[in-house]
């Protein structure tokens, strides 16, 4: 295996530990925060106006963490990929060699717009 398929490898299995701990930590960090709001809703004893509020926190907070995530999972997925991309372009393929094309003949050219008189 040459240096660029260990690299390679080795960059696989870092985005791969990446994705798998950022989502674990994006389920708990959810889980907690629901753990919380049905503790606080518990502890109200029925105060509606209060438990709206308490669920509304809960669930705008819950809503922002795995948006957040997700968008900055794509936004690194897709510049990952630019860079995979634009590192290949750089690298010159091999292109065959061209065969010269006759010039061609001058009356075939288009001519030049017509002048305006002042």
């Amino acid at each position: 295996m040459s240096r660029d398929e260990t690299a390679a490898a080795r960059d696989t299995e870092l985005e791969k530990d990446r994705a798998r701990y950022g989502l674990i930590a994006v389920v708990m960090s959810n889980l907690a925060i629901a753990g919380v709001a049905i503790f606080g809703v518990w502890r109200l004893d029925g105060d509606k106006a209060v438990i709206v509020g308490v669920l509304t926190a809960a669930f705008t907070a819950v809503s922002s963490m795995t948006t957040a995530y997700l968008g900055i999972k794509a936004i690194s997925n897709t510049a990952r990929s630019i860079a995979l991309g634009s590192a290949s372009r750089r690298e010159p393929a091999h292109t065959p060699a061209k065969t010269p094309v006759p010039d061609a003949p001058a009356a075939d050219a288009p001519a030049p717009p017509a002048q305006r008189a002042p």
